[in-house]
């Protein structure tokens, strides 16, 4: 299983309240935020969700 890095890069001033509750489960909260995440299923269906406000990368071992 592969690791991804998921940084933010909009704030979520002006969003609904189900993309605000996606960043805030994703552990984001402000822009430039980074989190790293186990690439599962669920991961890349709550980044799909918020995908114009985040940044994803996969890490390369």
């Amino acid at each position: 299983m592969g690791k991804i890095k998921v940084t933010q890069t909009r704030s979520v001033i002006d969003r609904p309240k189900t993309q605000k509750l996606t960043i805030e489960a994703l552990g984001l909260g402000r822009p430039n935020w980074e989190v790293v995440h186990n690439d599962t299923p669920q991961i890349r269906g709550m980044i799909r969700k918020v995908s114009h406000l985040v940044k994803v990368e996969e890490i390369k071992k």
